[in-house]
């Protein structure tokens, strides 16, 4: 896809900006917002654990979710960062299935926060529809079928029928009871759902920040409402197991998003590149942690 890309978009059109202070300025901004968006993860991790009554110091969180996000920037989606943080925390903790289900909600907390961004970008900002028409439809219905998917999928894991009839002791019926317990907690806790979902807002607007902050390394005059009304939508995209760390699937979606706002499509092009390699910039220090992690919980387990 990227290769592909590459040939559509005119590379040799790319006007690269001159290394400058506030280049370089704009990159180191964008690179401590990604860290601490990583932070801000590792504490909605947490709110959710405690949710579940399983306890675990945010400095461990820190390193699995370092450890997973370097593995998720070389395989396909991010689900495989995700299993390697339930294998790492479950060895220590010997839960598994609350494990697995602590994920699973952080997961859907993701999955209410991005689309919710982008209705209320759209909203605060008219002017897209007009400008963008096609986009922003696009963008619009992507975010509402998102929620309805996850209204569904809420209802009817925290049905009374989910959990008596797919709770078990045995097999994958253990983790879908466990996740059918974790959110009828949560919906008894008001306070801790109150808690996961600030920090889930948070985590998700430091991403979209470190975008924007990209966005003007690159020298591209895109405004912080498209950033936020659009850049969820592709995150939601680049999920979809389609290639290795979102490439290519990223890149496309923001060349069609952001070429109608006035943006060259090599430079959506580029700005899809460089939030890449940020974000690899910043899992590269969960290298450590991937390499060494697995034998530290051996130990502990």
């Amino acid at each position: 896809m990227v290769a592909w890309l590459s040939q559509h978009v005119h590379l040799s059109r790319l006007n690269t900006p001159p290394w400058r202070t506030t280049t370089l300025l704009w990159l180191s901004a964008a690179l401590v917002v990604s860290f601490v968006g990583v932070l801000l993860s590792a504490l909605r991790w947490q709110r959710v654990l405690a949710a579940l009554d399983l306890v675990a110091s945010t400095p461990t969180l820190v390193r699995h979710y370092l450890a997973g996000q370097f593995v998720g920037n070389f395989l396909p989606t991010t689900i495989g960062g995700d299993v390697l943080r339930v294998a790492r925390l479950s060895a220590a903790n010997g839960e598994t299935p609350r494990t697995v289900a602590s994920v699973v909600l952080e997961r859907l907390t993701g999955w209410l926060v991005l689309p919710v961004l982008t209705l209320f970008a759209l909203m605060v900002n008219p002017g897209l529809r007009r400008v963008a028409p096609g986009p922003t439809a696009t963008a619009m219905w992507l975010a509402v079928a998102t929620l309805v998917a996850l209204a569904v999928l809420l209802l009817l894991a925290a049905s009374p029928w989910f959990g008596s009839n797919l709770s078990g002791s045995d097999g994958w019926r253990r983790f879908t009871g466990a996740v059918h317990l974790g959110l009828d907690r949560v919906r008894h806790r008001p306070g801790l759902a109150f808690e996961v979902l600030t920090v889930g807002f948070a985590y998700q607007l430091a991403v979209m920040l470190a975008a924007f902050l990209s966005a003007k390394a690159l020298g591209i005059d895109v405004g912080w409402t498209a950033i936020l009304a659009f850049f969820p939508v592709v995150a939601i995209v680049q999920v979809l197991p389609l290639t290795v760390g979102g490439l290519g699937t990223r890149e496309a979606a923001l060349v069609f998003f952001l070429h109608p706002l006035g943006v060259a499509q090599v430079d959506a092009f580029a700005l899809g590149l460089l939030v890449y390699l940020v974000n690899l910039g910043v899992s590269l220090l969960g290298a450590p942690a991937f390499a060494f992690g697995n034998r530290r919980a051996r130990a502990v387990a």
